[in-house]
């Protein structure tokens, strides 16, 4: 059979709750071919069954628990389309998301990497908050990224989409990426190729705690993410080095890390300034006021204590 313009790569780990969901909103997608991919990452809960109930529906890859990293490339491994557009389980596609994908691929064919707006859900489907990221960046994104350590106002998961091409030339996504493996997409591929950012709200993000997001943010959790972070540059700058492509990234420009490091000790009167100025001028954010607002904020953080 000919290869399928989009390949859906769903990835799951325990979310039996959700994965229907996301499978059903892929499936019903019309107006373009593809194929459904679900890589479950040795799950423990029903997962596994249903997932089997779509028998020939989707292509179903059950494995060990490696990490989402290794699930993602799984699935990419499995796949035979043209652009890949990537799905977390316990989020879902809205109806003409796949078509609006192949348009602009189509429309510009230098592009790496097409991304979207999510709306943030709670459990129940009402919406939280206004529709993320606020901010877009497109086009070259690189020089912005390296004055910053790689942070933009990047899409998650399940609003990119990534031609092959693109994937081929950055390589898999390294199996440190156990989660957060989306952030390997957003760091490597705009570096070498032009992204398109969508303004339409295209798929839903459902916020719930799991190992990245709580209701409020403790130690653990913010030395869990500064780690990442750290990873994250030390893999892109390893990957720009290896590429010669002329760039190399520094942890002292990432403000939400040097953020996170300051919630977890007692901040002085001086450091508390240094930090607002740092805000201000942090190339992450390109809207004026959305860094002011991000900036303001430094001056009333309060100390996060561990957990007793």
């Amino acid at each position: 059979m000919p290869a399928p313009e989009i390949s859906v790569l769903i990835n799951n780990y325990n979310y039996g709750r959700y994965v229907a969901r996301a499978i059903d909103s892929a499936l019903s997608q019309q107006g373009v071919s593809f194929e459904v991919i679900v890589v479950d990452d040795g799950s423990t809960d029903n997962s596994r069954q249903v997932i089997a109930d779509y028998g020939h529906a989707v292509r179903a890859v059950f494995q060990r628990n490696q990490g989402q990293a290794a699930a993602m490339n799984a699935a990419v491994a499995a796949s035979r389309g043209a652009i890949l557009c990537f799905l977390d389980a316990d989020d879902w596609f809205m109806p003409g998301k796949l078509a609006t994908i192949a348009r602009t691929f189509a429309r510009q064919p230098e592009l790496g990497l097409v991304y979207h707006r999510l709306q943030p859900t709670g459990n129940d489907d009402a919406p939280l908050g206004p529709p993320i990221p606020r901010s877009l960046c497109q086009g070259d994104v690189a020089p912005r990224m390296a004055r910053s350590a790689g942070v933009w106002p990047f899409p998650m998961t399940s609003a990119i989409s990534v031609r092959r091409e693109a994937w081929n030339c950055v390589g898999v996504i390294p199996a440190r990426f156990r989660i957060s493996a989306d952030a390997w997409l957003v760091g490597a591929i705009p570096f070498v190729f032009p992204v398109a950012a969508l303004p339409q709200v295209l798929g839903g993000y459902r916020i719930h705690n799991n190992t990245w997001h709580r209701a409020s943010d403790d130690a653990p959790m913010l030395r869990r993410r500064m780690a990442h972070w750290e990873a994250t540059v030390e893999e892109l700058n390893a990957f720009l080095t290896a590429r010669d492509l002329g760039w190399q990234l520094d942890m002292a420009d990432h403000f939400p890390h040097r953020v996170a490091a300051s919630r977890l000790r007692p901040l002085g009167p001086a450091e508390r300034a240094r930090l607002f100025l740092r805000g201000l001028r942090f190339a992450g954010e390109p809207h004026v006021l959305r860094r002011g607002r991000d900036a303001l904020r430094t001056l009333r953080l309060r100390q996060t204590v561990d957990p007793a």
